[in-house]
């Protein structure tokens, strides 16, 4: 699957890159919300990991473009953050996540069967 991991945090990028690429994904990282924007306007993704709390545009933000222009129609985003509330979870679902995955309980086998699951149901569509 080609991944895009928006995600901040160097340590959290370099993890997801590393164990998502060990796993056979070709993975690009976006640092930040406007560079996901970016990316997002010329390329198609199987998948999108997209961190909320981020400089310059957090995740809501890229989510709702996503959203604006179609893009959670065709490409699954999960969510994920240290946030736990569940107001953020309702409200990434509600702007058109496919899934959501706290941080903070973090758990890389939990991601990992949300994204084979979500490469599965692409398949059977």
């Amino acid at each position: 699957m080609n991944i895009l991991v928006v995600e901040d945090d160097a340590f959290f990028q370099k993890f997801y890159v590393l164990k998502l690429q060990e796993l056979g994904h070709t993975v690009e990282l976006a640092p930040d919300g406007e560079v996901a924007i970016e990316l997002l306007k010329n390329k198609i993704y199987d998948c999108i990991l997209l961190d909320i709390i981020m400089p310059k545009k957090n995740g809501f933000e890229v989510l709702t473009f996503a959203s604006q222009n179609g893009l959670t129609q065709k490409t699954p985003f999960i969510m994920f953050s240290t946030l736990g509330q569940e107001e953020d979870m309702k409200k990434a679902l509600s702007l058109g996540a496919h899934d959501y995955v706290n941080k903070a309980f973090f758990d890389f086998d939990t991601l990992i069967s949300k994204i084979q699951s979500i490469a599965v149901s692409k398949t059977t569509a």
